[in-house]
């Protein structure tokens, strides 16, 4: 019990003096200094963050996953949902499928994004990331870094739409259903929701990514990665 009060006030007094320049070699738990605790949290991240935008860069992840699938957004989700009912949605079933493919392709842009932002994690954040639950780090990592990311992914986003064909499918469905002086306000529409959705999806791989990392040994490649969730 001595020991458990002793280990509480020594981690009291790290978080109060982070800024000290000899805090970051000062032991953390047994072994582990603080550096160690931030290295190893952005290790994590930076895995979990390759791993996720990798998977999801591949051929339909989006579209085949209902977990990060790209629904389509306002009146042309609700649109595509009445036609569906009648058998008509097919131009907005295709602009759905285009939106989900352009997602693919704006994925390595999204990995570098993740990457620079990771080199952001404090030594005191690290501390608490590590004693936190098992999306902790990823919940850090979205809440410091989601509105710049989605200003940052919108270019790409906006030219991954362009090749895939999504704004000439956006037109002629628009067209087709009666809906063809919407084009302009539907089109930004389109762009912002579709790269806040592919946010989601990353989010959602690296929380997924992190709990492996957390629970399962093998997926430790370094060996900080081993100490600091070992």
């Amino acid at each position: 019990m001595q020991n458990h009060f002793a280990r509480r006030a020594l981690i009291v007094g790290l978080l109060a003096s982070a800024a000290s320049p000899t805090f970051a070699q000062q032991p953390l738990l047994d072994s582990l200094t603080q550096t160690d605790a931030r290295t190893g949290i952005r290790d994590a991240l930076g895995l979990a963050a390759l791993n996720a935008t990798t998977r999801l860069a591949q051929p339909d992840a989006f579209w085949s996953n209902a977990r990060v699938r790209i629904p389509l957004p306002g009146v042309l989700g609700q649109t595509q949902r009445t036609l569906s009912g009648i058998g008509m949605s097919a131009p907005l079933d295709q602009l759905q499928e285009s939106l989900n493919h352009a997602a693919e392709r704006t994925m390595p842009e999204a990995g570098r994004l993740f990457s620079n932002a990771v080199r952001t994690v404090t030594i005191a954040d690290a501390i608490e990331i590590v004693r936190g639950g098992n999306d902790s780090a990823t919940r850090y990592l979205r809440g410091r870094t989601e509105t710049r990311l989605m200003s940052l992914l919108r270019p790409a986003m906006t030219e991954a739409l362009t090749q895939s064909g999504a704004f000439t499918l956006l037109r002629s469905g628009l067209r087709e259903v009666g809906l063809a002086s919407m084009t302009r306000d539907l089109r930004g529409e389109v762009i912002n929701f579709s790269t806040t959705k592919a946010l989601d999806g990353c989010f959602y791989f690296i929380a997924e990514e992190e709990r492996a990392i957390r629970r399962d040994p093998w997926r430790r490649t370094t060996d900080i990665l081993r100490r600091v969730f070992g």
